[in-house]
């Protein structure tokens, strides 16, 4: 919570009150539906335990500021106890609840979650509902038949800034970043991860992009727009659905990085960063069980029968 505070106030600064009503809303929602869900199922409530905060404050950062309160309400309820709770709680869920709380607005109310991006107006420009950076890329696909974006040095500064449409979570690369590092150098999430994520994503789009620069983008363009930086490290990091050897992080992040390009490039919607994470979260048991390390001392079974 504390290294995507920067991020957050920023998105409130970007987008103003609208941008906090959705985190009030989301934050507050999640722990409700938390503490009822609890009290109903007879387990203790561990609302000290701040991942109920976190998750609201997560969904949050991958909601638009023109969110109606109804919507992110009903994010939370799949999040928290879909999600969450009904696995059994804290430690037992195989998929990133704010993840799956998203995925299901995304799928269920899609105008309400692709088609009301608001730009901001902190940069000397007015406040309009435009498309998304990705979204321009395969509206100019799907009407000309090749990529008629600027990207520029300016265009770059914009999207590191957060001078863009976009989610709460889609604003400031510098301060994802910085909150990300924060994280790796307390040692609460490893870097293998988001390194390999974003690492697989620039390889990927580099190579589409040498191969045919009209029809796929630079891969500058694909790193720094999107929720590529908040989802790297703030949501696939999560200990509960990410793998806990080295090996299998390595192949965690690389598949998030991969699954997210396949999605982007030829999938029907312009992100792909969440279905990316929730696809990996499902391969996870699997990764851990083919990259723990041997016991020293342990007799292979095979040789041993053989």
């Amino acid at each position: 919570i504390i290294a995507l505070a920067p991020a957050a106030l920023f998105s409130i600064y970007i987008f103003g009150l609208d941008a906090l009503r959705v985190i009030v809303i989301s934050i507050a929602s999640a722990m409700i539906f938390e503490a009822v869900s609890q009290k109903v199922m007879k387990r203790p409530v561990t609302l000290r335990e701040y991942s109920a905060a976190l998750t609201g404050l997560l969904l949050a950062m991958n909601l638009p500021s023109t969110s109606p309160w109804w919507l992110i309400v009903v994010g939370n309820l799949f999040a928290i106890v879909i999600a969450k709770q009904l696995y059994g709680g804290l430690g037992y869920n195989p998929f990133n609840p704010a993840l799956v709380g998203r995925v299901v607005l995304l799928i269920s109310f899609p105008v309400h979650m692709t088609a009301r991006w608001v730009t901001n107006s902190r940069f000397g420009t007015d406040a309009v509902t435009t498309a998304t950076p990705l979204s321009q890329m395969k509206e100019s696909l799907a009407n000309l038949g090749y990529i008629d974006i600027v990207f520029g040095k300016e265009q770059i500064i914009d999207l590191l800034v957060g001078n863009r449409a976009g989610s709460l979570g889609e604003t400031s690369v510098v301060l994802l970043t910085l909150g990300g590092l924060f994280l790796i150098l307390k040692r609460v999430i490893s870097w293998r991860i988001p390194v390999l994520f974003i690492g697989a994503v620039w390889t990927m789009t580099g190579i589409f992009h040498l191969i045919d620069p009209t029809h796929y983008a630079d891969p500058v363009f694909h790193v720094i727009t999107g929720g590529l930086f908040i989802g790297a490290f703030f949501m696939a990091t999560d200990y509960v659905t990410s793998p806990v050897t080295k090996k299998g992080m390595l192949i965690f992040g690389a598949g998030c990085g991969v699954i997210t390009v396949l999605i982007r490039l030829w999938g029907a919607y312009p992100e792909g960063v969440s279905f990316a994470i929730l696809l990996m979260n499902a391969a996870t048991p699997l990764i851990d069980r083919y990259t723990k390390p041997k016991v020293f001392g342990a007799v292979d079974q095979k040789k041993a029968a053989a």
